[in-house]
């Protein structure tokens, strides 16, 4: 009944606001003659009234035309003014889309006052911060990398390239944070597919929901959301980049398309890693044979290399008038892991690996004015991909690679399983323009998993007995106004619906339902003083590895229940300069969170093992704040510090009588205090005319934070070792360009001290590295 009452409201408001839309208005979008979209171009019917301002996509509206033959004049900063004559008919919309050419006149002493779509999407009214990634494309950095200079980020890896990571955003991280690309869940692209192997350059900018998610990206986040958006600014265009670097790492990317003048178009990423991750890291260290033992010895990781290569083909039309964009499309991937540690150090491996590929056909749809205002967009994609885990070395190892054969349980619990999990997903989204100002959005994303295969070392294996399978469908409505450069606000709603089969020794299906709410607002006091809020009751259903286990690290829960969280976000923004050249922007932002059946994970009985977990209650409040200056366009620096504390309200433990010493403690294992800090200068014709050099430094600073409760900690006998240490790291970079971009040599040295960090307790990062990084960029521009 809810679902459909969700259903009819949504029709009945689509109706209403048909009726209510006017015949005789134009609009259309202004690109450039590259294609990528124009913000702010001032689009006006000669000898009227009437005039617009195109939106962050390019959009633009003009309602409430009277018919006859009109002038249209287009301007933008940075763009030849273009006239078109139209005629307006009696009773009709009327569609017009735009190709400004670009204009090099006198730009060397033009000073570009426009926003950038990245500096468009951060005045949302939600709480968001989006990373320019075009501005990073001569660094060796990926996108996990490039999000851990955030305000409000914290990225943990267990090692180098390729090593286990996870995300925390104002404090939650794992499954409460959901991964898109191009508004499209990553759920079920595997393990050949993920942030911290994507290359920064298959980007065009990255953007980080803090706390309250759009109703558009169709998803059940806790605590946030990444949505990684690709670059489609270039119709005919090459760039490619290789990388050499310490313990034998390659990186390489090649982006490229073709678009006829027809419209038709071949779009290529590919990508691949490859490291040894033979760095050297300080550990206990026993001889296997003699058992002699040195507390802090320095030794080289032997079993840790890791590569995947990636392939993201697709194909189609664009500009059509049955489609702006259909595209079928291919994702080809494998990727192969060697696992030197367990939980901890101590624990060394000389066999275990894992492989993953990926194997997903895709279907990519997008048409505006389909219908008089309304924009329809549908994505669809079905993951084949195999995952294999394989431990089959009967004995140990110890840390000087010495082995000694044992047994017969392999090194960590003998396994050789290969298996499907089946994942597919489609979504629809459907926009209304009401009117230049206000819209009204329906969306639905349906995905599925269904887990099949064998562990041929262990045919008992419970993972793979019985049907492993869900179903999960979110619906979202909402309505969203907004007066350009004065104040914006969007309400929504959600329903979540979820089907679990579980057979075998821990069967059980379930079913549940939930549903949520939210609103943001923002207003421009001026327009470069912002402030904004934000709220929104959420609920996020357990995901198919908490519930079945990840057949490799993680135990299988299938009592779990749906999280709940009350999200409150504020925060301000604002900009000014000093005598024209010093440029400042300072934000800030606050968040509370109340979470009830939280999710997280905790150690199994054996402590070999994670196994997910509800805990009855957990708050978190802080807030994190940006500084950022420039000078001219030769210096800029910024700094970002966030402060956040997360505490425990399960007020009853099952291992103590009476109210636990646990209640209204910290949260463990969770950095609280944590920073960063850059500064580049860019010297331009360095060398010759249109050749540029850029030097710059990153700071990167977490505090010490507690491992495990505090209030045990300090009653223990070894708590020095019950925290994971302060960290303390410095990056530098030079880069060279070229014929104005075209070339790029870049040079970067990481972790300059070769300090000892740790994201995770005990199990190190890399020393001192340093990377040469080549990069080519041809753009063929394509007038249409």
């Amino acid at each position: 009944m809810q679902i459909n009452k969700f259903l009819l409201t949504g029709v009945l408001c689509a109706l209403v606001f048909s009726i209510k839309a006017q015949a005789q208005n134009l609009s259309g979008f202004v690109k450039s003659n590259r294609g990528e979209p124009v913000p702010a171009a001032t689009v006006r019917l000669q000898n009227s009234s009437l005039w617009t301002i195109s939106d962050h996509d390019g959009h633009y509206r003009i309602k409430n035309i009277k018919p006859g033959t009109y002038i249209l004049m287009i301007k933008a900063i940075g763009f030849k003014t273009q006239e078109k004559e139209l005629s307006i008919e009696s009773g009709k919309e009327t569609t017009l889309n735009v190709a400004l050419a670009e204009s090099t006149e006198q730009m060397e002493t033009v000073t570009v006052t426009g926003r950038t779509i990245a500096q468009e999407t951060n005045r949302q009214a939600f709480n968001v911060t989006a990373v320019d990634a075009r501005k990073l494309y001569n660094t060796t950095l990926d996108i996990s990398s490039a999000l851990d200079r955030v305000a409000g980020v914290r990225v943990r890896e267990s090692g180098g390239v390729g090593s286990n990571f996870n995300l925390s955003l104002n404090g939650f991280s794992g499954n409460h944070i959901r991964y898109f690309i191009d508004g499209i869940p990553m759920d079920n692209f595997g393990s050949s597919f993920q942030i911290n192997n994507i290359p920064i350059n298959v980007a065009d900018r990255v953007e980080v929901y803090k706390g309250v998610v759009p109703m558009w990206l169709g998803s059940d986040a806790l605590g946030g959301a990444v949505n990684i958006v690709t670059s489609d600014r270039y119709r005919n265009y090459v760039d490619a980049s290789y990388s050499y670097g310490s313990f034998n790492t390659h990186r390489s990317v090649i982006n490229a398309a073709v678009t006829s003048k027809n419209g038709f178009t071949v779009q290529l990423n590919a990508f691949q890693n490859y490291s040894d991750n033979d760095y050297k890291v300080k550990v206990e260290a026993w001889d296997i044979y003699t058992g002699a033992f040195s507390p802090a010895a320095r030794l080289r990781r032997f079993h840790d290399t890791y590569h995947n290569e990636t392939l993201i083909a697709n194909i189609g039309v664009v500009d059509k008038s049955y489609a702006d964009k259909l595209l079928l499309g291919i994702t080809l991937g494998q990727n192969y892991k060697e696992i030197q540690t367990g939980a901890r150090m101590e624990a060394v491996f000389g066999g275990r690996h894992r492989r993953g590929n990926i194997i997903m056909p895709s279907l990519k749809y997008k048409k505006t004015n389909i219908a008089k205002g309304l924009d329809l967009t549908i994505n669809a994609n079905y993951n084949l991909g195999t995952e294999r885990n394989i431990d089959t070395l009967n004995g140990n190892f110890d840390w000087y690679g010495s082995f000694k054969p044992l047994g017969a349980n392999g090194e960590s619990g003998r396994t050789l399983s290969k298996y499907k999990n089946n994942n597919g997903l489609a979504t629809a989204m459907l926009n209304y323009r009401i009117s230049e100002t206000q819209s009204i959005a329906l969306s639905n994303v349906f995905s599925t998993f269904n887990r099949k295969g064998r562990d041929a070392a262990n045919p008992a294996n419970d993972a793979f007995q019985g049907k492993k399978k869900t179903d999960k469908n979110v619906l979202g409505l909402g309505y969203s106004i907004d007066v350009r450069d004065k104040w914006s606000a969007t309400i929504f709603g959600k329903y979540i619906y979820q089907n679990i089969i579980n057979e075998g020794k821990t069967a059980g299906n379930s079913s549940m339902n939930k549903i949520g709410y939210g609103t943001a607002v923002t207003y421009f006091v001026t327009p470069n003083l912002q402030l904004k809020s934000s709220y929104e009751l959420t609920n996020r259903m357990p995901e198919a590895n908490e519930i079945f286990g990840d057949v490799e690290n993680q135990n299988a829960n299938p009592g779990l229940r749906p999280e709940k969280s009350n999200n409150l976000n504020l925060g301000a923004g604002y900009g000014f300069s000093v005598n024209t050249n010093n440029n400042f922007y300072v934000a800030a932002g606050a968040v509370y969170r109340r979470s009830d059946d939280f999710i997280y994970n905790r150690l199994d009985i054996n402590q070999a093992r994670l196994i997910a977990d509800n805990r009855e209650g957990v708050s978190t409040w802080g807030g994190d704040a940006e500084v950022r200056y420039s000078y001219k366009d030769w210096l800029s620096a910024g700094t970002t510090v966030t402060y956040q504390f997360l505490r425990n309200l399960q007020k009853y433990e099952p291992e103590y009588t009476g109210v636990s010493p646990l209640y209204r403690d910290q949260m463990p294992n969770i950095p609280y205090f944590f920073g960063n800090g850059d500064v580049s200068v860019s010297l331009k014709n360095v060398g010759r005319k249109n050749n540029s050099l850029t030097i710059g430094y990153n700071l990167l600073y977490v505090h010490a934070f507690w491992l495990y409760w505090p209030s045990r900690g300090a009653k223990d006998a070894d708590a020095e070792k019950r925290e994971v240490a302060q960290q303390l790291s410095h990056d530098v970079n030079f880069v060279y360009s070229l014929a104005g971009g075209r070339y790029n040599v870049a040079l970067e040295c990481k972790n300059l001290t070769n300090a000892d960090l740790y994201d995770n307790f005990s199990l190190q990062k890399p020393g001192r590295a340093f990377y040469l990084n080549l990069r080519y960029f041809f753009n063929k521009n394509n007038h249409n």
